[in-house]
């Protein structure tokens, strides 16, 4: 066990300022949130541009601004999605991302950014004191949304994994576990706060068929075609989705092979053999292949603060901590090499290390 004397408190401090500062300055004027602030002169060069709002990224932020008790920042967002986000005022649904002022940037559907959304707008009620019937328009919209791209089941359209690589088609009728587990989590917050019976029953009949997803360990995708390949995404099952216990024997199973797989050298990779680097050049992804992701570290780090094993998580925590500069920016991705550059300081390493710390006690509410 890592002794409490060790620990080094001022760094934690430091990255939490700097954690704070990154995400207000993605929070845009017009409430858009963007995943990093490319415009800023911090921003990495020779780094892919974020400067696009991805509903699931800034989602994790508003959750991590309730941590701190920024409050001003969600309702802004929260309008700006009902507002802004092309579509979706007739649609209920969001897609992968979008340009600062609304503009869809592409139309691959990925079922988590809605799911996540409603979770946002449910855990800002539950820590503010607000009226709640000011956003039941936009949460019965998205949650009709989900509801109405959902088949028996699978989803009637094509949808896209949470790292925008891989697809799940209705004709197989598979689903990506990630994605279930969202949904389940977003459908059951709606109902929280505005009670639906057909959110339930979509959410309960979701919930078996995620059941089948794992035999021994969670696959990233079951249908007719399953994908037994383990993914580090399968984490949200437990946080923030909480469809599963962490001692679930299920998921213990899941856990022991991300630390089997993806752990390498104590960094947490997305999956076996990922490639994408985020290093750009000359209008080219290098992709020469991919780091440790500190979004998982921290992931990681509250899966085992939830589970009670207090060491695993500082661990995980602090690995990331022993690599981050003086200047305490979060990259995407962490190398072993000083050749590969990673997009930095990213929204979601940020939000991420503001709620690991939460869960190991270092950051109150």
């Amino acid at each position: 066990m890592m002794q409490v004397s060790k620990i080094n408190y001022e760094k934690i401090k430091l990255i939490s300022d700097t954690s704070l500062r990154v995400i207000t300055d993605c929070c845009l004027e017009n409430g858009g949130i963007v995943a990093a602030n490319s415009t800023k002169e911090y921003y990495t060069k020779d780094a892919k541009n974020y400067f696009y709002v991805w509903p699931r990224d800034a989602a994790f932020a508003c959750i991590a601004l309730d941590v701190t008790g920024h409050s001003i920042y969600q309702p802004n967002f929260f309008n700006w999605c009902f507002n802004n986000a092309e579509g979706f005022s007739n649609t209920g649904l969001f897609y992968e991302k979008y340009d600062p002022n609304g503009l869809k940037v592409n139309a691959n559907f990925q079922p988590d950014q809605t799911a996540t959304f409603l979770l946002a707008v449910w855990n800002y009620c539950k820590h503010q004191t607000v009226r709640i019937s000011q956003f039941e328009k936009m949460v019965s919209l998205a949650a009709n949304g989900i509801c109405s791209v959902w088949n028996k089941g699978a989803f009637k359209v094509i949808t896209t994994d949470v790292w925008e690589e891989r697809n799940c088609f209705p004709n197989l009728e598979e689903n990506f576990s990630y994605s279930l587990a969202a949904c389940i989590k977003g459908l059951r917050c709606a109902n929280d706060m505005f009670p639906h019976h057909k959110w339930i029953k979509v959410a309960d009949k979701m919930k078996i068929k995620l059941d089948k997803h794992c035999s021994v360990y969670f696959v990233r995708s079951f249908g007719k075609l399953p994908d037994a390949r383990i993914d580090a995404s399968i984490l949200g099952l437990v946080y923030p989705f909480g469809v599963y216990e962490a001692n679930d024997t299920r998921v213990i199973a899941s856990i022991s092979e991300i630390e089997k797989r993806l752990s390498i050298n104590g960094g947490i990779h997305r999956y076996e053999l990922d490639e994408y680097d985020g290093w750009f050049c000359e209008g080219k992804h290098r992709n020469k292949g991919a780091g440790a992701w500190p979004v998982l570290n921290f992931w990681l780090s509250i899966y085992f603060s939830i589970k009670g094993d207090k060491e695993k998580a500082q661990k995980y925590y602090f690995w990331v901590l022993n690599q981050i500069n003086s200047d305490g920016f979060i990259p995407e991705q962490i190398f072993d090499n000083p050749f590969q550059k990673s997009v930095s300081p990213l929204l979601w390493s940020h939000a991420m290390f503001i709620l690991a710390s939460h869960y190991l006690g270092f950051i109150k509410h």
